[in-house]
C-alpha cells in the first residue's frame, strides 16, 4: 500500500467506523429482512410508520364497523324500506268498499202537458240508494297479492347492499395494500438517504463518482413522486369510503391496518346452498311467490259480486189521494264466469303462469352460473396465494440476500453504488409487483364473497 493510499484509507476509516452500525442496523431492520411473517398474513410488507409530517387522525374504523354503517346511514338502502311500507299501505286499502250511489228522481210520472184525469196519475218522486258489496274471497286475495309485493321490495334491499359491502370491502382491502407499499417506500426512502449520504461522504476521497451522488439523488426524486401517488391513492379510498358511510367525504379517519382478509375454504357449494345466501335468488322467490299470489287473486275475480238496491217511491198527490208510499229493495248478484266475462282473468292466469315459468329457468340458469363462477374463482384464489407465498418464502428473500452481498461489498469498496441500486431496484420492483399481486388476491376474495355474500 503506497502513502496516498493508506493517507485515504486513514481518512476513510473513522467514518466507515461510525456509518458501519447504521448500515448493519438499516440491513437488520429494513423491509423483508425481518423475516416472514405468518402465512395467514398474506402478505411479508410492514405497514410504514407514520411521519412526523403528517397528521394522523385518531378515529380507527374496522372493517365491521364500516360495514355496519354503510347498512345504517346509505340513503340508497332508504327507499326499499319506504317502497315495502308502501306496498302493505296498498293492501289495506284492498279491504276497502266502493262509495255508495244516491239518485233522485221520479218514477211513473206523465210527460208535462198531458191532461192527468185522476190525482193519482201525477206519479211519484223517487229516492234510490245503491251499495256494490265486494266479495270478501276477492278482497281477501288481493290484499294477500300486495302484501307480497312488500316482501319483494325487501328482498331487494339486500341486492343493494350485497352489492354496497363488496364496493367498501374492495376500498378497505386497496387502502391496507397502499399502507403497505407506503411503508415499503418509506424504507426506501432510508435506503437511499443513506446511500447518498455514503456517496456524498466517499466523492472528496475519489472513492466513488459524481453521477453516483446524482443517481441516488434522481431515485430519492422518483420516490418521492410515488410518494404523492400513494397519499393521493388512500384520499381517493378515504373519499369513497366515506361516501359509502354517507359521511363528510374529507373528513379523515384510519383503517385497522392489522386485518387480513381470511382465504375462502376450497369446498365447492351446492346450488341449494348458493340459493339461501344470495339476496337476488330471494328475490326471485319472493317475485315467484308474489306471482303466485297474483293468480290467486285473478282466480278469486271468477267469484260474484253483489249489489244491493233500496228505492223510496212517494206519490206528488199527496195524501188525499190515499195512494200508498212505496218502495223497491233488490238483490243483485254478477255472473263472472259467463265466456265474454272470463276471457279477461283466464288470460291473466295463463301470462303469470309463463312468467312464473321463465323465472324458475332464470333462477336455474343463475345458480349455475353462480357455482360455476365460484368454483373458477376459489382455482385462481389458490393459484395467487400460491404464487404469493412463493414472493414470501422464495423470491423476496433471494433477492434481499443479493442487495445485502451488495451493500456489504459497497461499505468494504469492493462494489460500487450503480450495483448496489440496481440490486435495490430489483428488490424494490419485486416488492411493488408482489403488492399489485396482492391487490389483486384481495379483489378475488371481495368477488368471491360478493358472489355467495359473505
Amino acid at each position: 500500500m503506497n502513502l496516498k493510499n493508506l493517507v485515504s484509507w486513514m481518512s476513510w476509516r473513522p467514518r466507515t467506523k461510525r456509518l458501519l452500525p447504521a448500515l448493519i442496523c438499516l440491513t437488520t431492520h429494513i423491509g423483508f429482512g425481518q423475516g416472514l411473517p405468518d402465512r395467514r398474513s398474506a402478505d411479508a410488507v410492514t405497514p410504514d410508520r407514520v411521519t412526523p409530517d403528517r397528521v394522523t387522525p385518531d378515529r380507527v374504523f374496522p372493517l365491521d364497523s364500516v360495514l355496519a354503517r354503510i347498512d345504517q346511514n346509505n340513503p340508497l338502502l332508504k327507499p326499499f324500506g319506504s317502497r315495502a311500507a308502501a306496498a302493505r299501505a296498498y293492501a289495506e286499502g284492498a279491504r276497502s268498499w266502493m262509495a255508495p250511489m244516491v239518485g233522485v228522481g221520479t218514477f211513473m210520472a206523465p210527460y208535462p202537458m198531458q191532461m192527468v184525469m185522476d190525482e193519482r196519475d201525477r206519479g211519484y218522486g223517487m229516492i234510490s240508494v245503491e251499495q256494490d258489496i265486494p266479495n270478501p274471497a276477492k278482497q281477501r286475495a288481493t290484499r294477500i297479492f300486495q302484501q307480497s309485493k312488500a316482501d319483494v321490495e325487501q328482498a331487494g334491499r339486500g341486492v343493494t347492499l350485497n352489492r354496497l359491502r363488496a364496493d367498501a370491502k374492495q376500498l378497505y382491502f386497496d387502502w391496507l395494500v397502499l399502507e403497505k407499499r407506503r411503508g415499503v417506500l418509506a424504507e426506501n426512502r432510508r435506503i437511499l438517504q443513506l446511500m447518498k449520504r455514503l456517496a456524498d461522504i466517499r466523492y472528496p476521497y475519489q472513492q466513488g463518482s459524481l453521477s453516483n451522488v446524482y443517481k441516488a439523488e434522481g431515485r430519492l426524486y422518483e420516490l418521492d413522486n410515488m410518494v404523492t401517488m400513494t397519499d393521493a391513492e388512500i384520499a381517493r379510498k378515504q373519499i369513497g369510503l366515506n361516501t359509502l358511510m354517507n359521511r363528510p367525504t374529507n373528513e379523515a379517519f384510519r383503517i385497522d391496518t392489522t386485518y387480513r382478509p381470511a382465504a375462502p375454504t376450497q369446498v365447492l357449494p351446492t346450488t341449494d346452498e348458493i340459493g339461501s345466501v344470495r339476496s337476488d335468488i330471494r328475490r326471485m322467490d319472493r317475485k315467484i311467490l308474489s306471482m303466485q299470489a297474483g293468480i290467486e287473486a285473478q282466480k278469486a275475480q271468477a267469484r260474484p259480486d253483489f249489489r244491493l238496491r233500496f228505492d223510496h217511491m212517494q206519490p206528488f198527490s199527496g195524501v188525499k189521494s190515499m195512494m200508498p208510499t212505496q218502495f223497491t229493495l233488490m238483490g243483485m248478484i254478477s255472473i263472472p264466469i259467463v265466456p265474454w266475462a272470463s276471457q279477461m282473468y283466464k288470460a291473466e292466469i295463463k301470462g303469470m303462469q309463463l312468467d312464473i315459468e321463465a323465472m324458475r329457468y332464470e333462477r336455474e340458469g343463475m345458480l349455475v352460473e353462480t357455482q360455476g363462477m365460484v368454483a373458477q374463482m376459489l382455482t385462481d384464489i389458490k393459484t395467487m396465494r400460491t404464487q404469493l407465498d412463493n414472493y414470501e418464502r422464495r423470491v423476496i428473500p433471494t433477492l434481499r440476500k443479493n442487495y445485502d452481498t451488495q451493500l456489504i461489498a459497497y461499505e468494504q469498496n469492493k462494489g460500487e453504488l450503480p450495483m448496489v441500486i440496481d440490486a435495490w431496484e430489483t428488490l424494490n420492483m419485486t416488492q411493488m409487483d408482489y403488492l399489485t399481486r396482492l391487490g389483486d388476491y384481495y379483489r378475488m376474495i371481495v368477488s368471491y364473497e360478493r358472489e355467495l355474500e359473505k
